[in-house]
C-alpha cells in the first residue's frame, strides 16, 4: 500500500482504493504530461496540485507544466474564455497572434517532454494551440475542457476548433457542454481533494476563530460565498440578495476570494463589487492570498448557508467544498451546479437575486431543513465528486485509449 494514496482510504473507502490500485497496474511506467495555463487560482490548479502527485503514487510518471504568456495572451485568452460560455466577444487578428506565438515558443519549451509522453492532457484555451507547434507525437493528446460551453460564440469556437480537433479525445465535465469533434469525447465532472487544507477537518476553535478575524458577529447568521472575482460568478447579484434578506433577517454576508494570475479582469470585478459593498457593515469583502486554504475551509465551516450563485459555470468546485463541509448550497441553476445542488434536497438552485433571497430566508427560518440538506450534500459529494473518483475515471480513459476497440482490457496485476 502506498502511503499517500493509503490516507484516503477512511475517507474514500477500501473497496475505491482497491480499484485503484487495480486500474494502474497496465499503466505503471507510462509518461503523462498535463499543461494548464497557472499553478494558483482557480479548480484546475487545485485538483491538478494533488491529481498528479496520486498519479506518482501510482507508479505512473506524471508532470505537470504552465504555459507562459504575457498580457495580451491573457487578454486573448479571457476573451477565449468568456466566448465559450456564451458571449459575442470579438478578438482581433494581433491578439490571435500573440496566442499562436506564445504556444509556439512554449512548445518550444516543452517540445522533448511533450513529444516523448504517453499521455499529454491540455486542460482549456490557454495551451490547445499547443498541438500545432509539436509535430511528432508519440502517445495520446487529450483536451481537457473545465469550460462550460454548451453555447459557445461560435466565430471564436470555429477558431478553437481547429486546434481542438487534432486532439486524439476530448474531456467535457458534462454531457451538455461536448462539442461536435471527430475523436472520443469523455465526460469526467471535476472534484475536491477531501485531505487538502481546504476540506479536511479542522478544530472548532479555528473555525470560531475567523469571526474575530475578519470582524463577523458570532450572532448573526452568516452566509458565505467563496469564489474568483468574476462576473459570471455574479457577486453583485449575491449582495443585492443579501440585502433583501436582511430586510427581514438579520444576517451577514461574506464574499470572500482571489484573483488568479491567467485572468486579467479581475481587479476591475472587485472593484466594483468594492462600490456595490460601501458603507455596508454587514458585508465583508475578504480579498485573499492564493494560500488562504484554511482559512476558506473555516469560513464555509462557519457559515450557515453557502452560495454560489454563478450565471454561468464549468462546473463550480466551491459547491462541492460547501458540500462538504455539510452545508445546505443555493447556486445559480447552471452548468455543473445542477449536477450538485439537487434542488430541495441538498439546496436550492436559483435565477435571480430575488430567488436566492427567498430561499435564504427560507432555510434561516428553518434550521432542521438546513442540518438536512447538509448531511445529504455531504453524502453526495463523497459518493460522487471526490479526487479519487475523478484519478478512477483518467486511469480507465487511458486504458480505453491505449486499447482503443479492444472489447476486454485486462488490469490483473500479477
Amino acid at each position: 500500500m502506498t502511503r499517500l494514496l493509503d490516507a484516503y482510504r477512511p475517507v474514500a473507502g477500501e473497496d475505491v482504493i482497491n480499484h485503484l490500485l487495480q486500474l494502474s497496474g497496465p499503466l505503471k511506467g507510462v509518461n503523462v504530461v498535463h499543461v494548464n495555463s497557472t499553478r494558483q487560482g482557480g479548480g484546475v490548479a487545485e485538483i491538478l496540485h494533488k491529481l498528479v502527485p496520486l498519479m506518482k503514487d501510482l507508479g505512473i510518471n506524471a508532470y505537470w507544466e504552465i504555459i507562459h504568456g504575457e498580457e495580451d495572451f491573457y487578454r486573448c485568452t479571457k476573451g477565449f474564455h468568456n466566448a465559450l460560455q456564451g458571449h459575442s466577444v470579438s478578438i482581433g487578428a494581433g491578439l490571435l497572434d500573440i496566442y499562436e506565438t506564445t504556444n509556439r515558443e512554449n512548445a518550444q519549451r516543452l517540445g522533448q517532454l511533450l513529444s516523448e509522453a504517453d499521455f499529454v492532457f491540455i486542460h482549456d484555451p490557454q495551451p490547445a494551440a499547443l498541438i500545432d507547434f509539436v509535430p511528432e507525437r508519440k502517445g495520446k493528446w487529450i483536451w481537457r475542457c473545465h469550460i462550460d460551453c454548451s453555447r459557445p460564440h461560435r466565430p471564436v469556437w470555429k477558431y478553437l476548433r481547429n486546434y481542438c480537433s487534432r486532439y486524439d479525445a476530448s474531456i467535457f465535465s458534462l454531457p451538455e457542454f461536448a462539442q461536435k469533434l471527430e475523436h472520443p469525447q469523455f465526460i469526467i465532472a471535476p472534484s475536491i481533494d477531501p485531505l487538502s487544507d481546504k476540506n479536511i477537518e479542522l478544530p472548532t476553535e479555528e473555525v470560531e476563530a475567523v469571526f474575530q478575524e475578519f470582524g463577523l458577529d458570532p450572532d448573526l447568521p452568516l452566509l458565505v460565498q467563496v469564489s474568483r472575482f468574476d462576473r459570471f460568478k455574479d457577486p453583485l447579484g449575491v449582495i443585492e440578495a443579501f440585502r433583501q434578506v436582511r430586510r427581514h433577517v438579520p444576517c451577514q454576508l461574506v464574499l470572500a476570494g482571489g484573483g488568479a494570475s491567467d485572468d486579467p479582469e479581475g481587479q476591475a470585478v472587485l472593484e466594483e463589487v468594492m462600490v456595490a459593498a460601501s458603507g455596508e457593515d454587514d458585508i465583508h469583502i475578504l480579498v485573499l492570498p492564493p494560500d488562504a486554504h484554511r482559512k476558506i475551509n473555516a469560513l464555509q465551516r462557519a457559515a450557515d448557508i453557502v452560495i454560489q450563485k454563478s450565471i454561468r459555470e464549468g462546473f463550480g468546485l466551491t459547491v462541492s467544498e460547501g458540500m462538504w463541509k455539510g452545508k445546505p448550497v443555493i447556486g445559480g441553476d447552471t452548468g455543473g451546479i445542477r449536477i450538485q445542488v439537487i434542488d430541495h434536497y441538498t439546496g436550492f438552485r436559483v435565477r435571480t437575486p430575488e430567488g436566492a433571497a427567498l430561499r435564504i430566508r427560507y432555510l434561516l427560518h428553518h434550521r432542521e431543513k438546513r442540518q438536512e440538506m447538509g448531511e445529504r450534500a455531504r453524502r453526495l459529494v463523497r459518493e460522487n465528486f471526490l479526487l479519487t473518483r475523478h484519478l478512477r475515471e483518467y486511469m480507465a480513459l487511458m486504458l480505453s485509449l491505449t486499447n482503443g476497440s479492444e472489447d476486454r482490457i485486462d488490469i490483473s496485476t500479477s
